[in-house]
């Protein structure tokens, strides 16, 4: 299997799993502050990808080389799970996924600011078509709330924290050394956790740990190895072998898992003309892996085991 074909079978993966946060993120949202369970994550991710690591490639000394790129990519990290969370407080489980799915548009944007990936006309469009679609669905299939602009608070706030987390795909890529995806994993988790530590210890120590409901639980595992762990190393894999918006582009399949992620949990199917906006972000996907919907980087250059090395 090429690198390449790897990388878009690491994502079809990964928008699964994702997919599930959204509807156990909304169910556990209002009962424990965001700061504490994505503290929480990470440092259970942070665990799990460190014996990983240990396991498979090792943690080699040159890992440990400029460090603040771990802060860098681990500060917003953190703040898009953050932002998530307080955003499905009140956002519903399908309409934070379609908000999900404008993140390849802002990723294309932060692609060609720092590694000057080049989008195709034929890009732009299939990314236009993603981003109607993700519309569509967040204004709930309702034209004059789409004329009145009228979007939930939930929806507004994490919308920010899809800002970070389209910054953070391209980011990876430039601040990676030739670390195994598994380290730089492990690096970024560690940095995120001491980030949230730091800033939301007063809420980390106020939560009743021990009296939380046992579906706090089930979704703090359930996003700590799988939504965490999983796609941190899943994205990190990806990105090194494939440019940034292609990576983001399978976010495009998000609102279509969290639908049957919803019919299985059982809270129902939406309404069915929210699902044209579902169908148009899955022919977005569709558009945008094609295999020359993206030029080169003019400035790049492939290093070994087909990572590419900006300067």
């Amino acid at each position: 299997m090429s690198p390449q074909a790897q990388g878009h079978l690491a994502m079809l993966v990964f928008s699964a799993l994702v997919a599930g946060s959204f509807s156990l993120g909304s169910m556990i949202a209002n009962q424990i502050a965001p700061e504490a369970i994505t503290a929480a994550r990470f440092l259970i991710a942070a665990v799990v990808i460190g014996v990983a690591a240990w396991m498979t490639t090792g943690l080699p000394r040159s890992a440990a080389q400029a460090p603040w790129r771990y802060l860098v990519l681990g500060g917003l990290y953190a703040s898009y799970f953050v932002l998530m969370f307080h955003g499905l407080k009140t956002a519903p489980p399908v309409s934070a996924a379609a908000v999900f799915t404008l993140t390849p548009v802002m990723s294309a944007i932060a692609g060609w600011v720092l590694l000057r990936q080049i989008t195709t006309p034929r890009m732009a469009l299939a990314l236009s078509v993603g981003a109607a679609g993700a519309l569509w669905v967040i204004f709930r299939a309702d034209w004059r709330a789409l004329v009145a602009f009228e979007i939930g608070s939930g929806e507004i706030i994490y919308f920010w924290g899809c800002v970070m987390h389209a910054i953070y795909t391209p980011m990876i890529r430039k601040l990676n050394r030739g670390e195994p995806a598994v380290v730089f994993t492990f690096g970024t988790l560690v940095a995120g956790c001491v980030l949230l530590t730091l800033y939301g210890w007063s809420e980390f120590r106020a939560t009743d740990w021990a009296n939380l409901p046992l579906i706090v639980w089930v979704g703090l595992l359930y996003v700590s190895i799988f939504a965490t762990a999983a796609s941190f190393v899943l994205v990190q894999f990806s990105t090194l072998r494939l440019p940034s918006a292609k990576v983001m582009a399978y976010t495009y399949l998000t609102p279509s898992w969290v639908i049957l992620w919803e019919i299985a949990l059982g809270n129902g199917a939406p309404v069915l003309l929210i699902l044209v906006g579902v169908v148009l972000t899955c022919v977005a996907l569709l558009m945008l892996l094609k295999a020359d919907d993206l030029a080169p980087a003019p400035s790049a250059r492939l290093g070994a085991g087909g990572n590419q090395i900006d300067h």
